[in-house]
């Protein structure tokens, strides 16, 4: 298990039942890169993959 398991597993947990846009994830994303710029990379990779889950692969 990663570490980061943990903090996947509680938004499961408290967040699991609720239906959310992308328009709301993606100012709650906004939101915490205001607050915590050292993780702009991180955020933005996520969000990219995010965006291209139904590309297909180009290999």
């Amino acid at each position: 298990m990663y570490f980061t398991d943990r903090g996947i597993e509680e938004l499961e947990k408290r967040r699991g039942e609720e239906d959310v846009s992308f328009t709301w994830l993606g100012e709650q994303l906004r939101t915490f890169v205001d607050l915590n710029p050292e993780f702009e990379t991180a955020i933005d990779r996520l969000a990219t993959w995010l965006a291209r889950l139904d590309d297909e692969d180009d290999d």
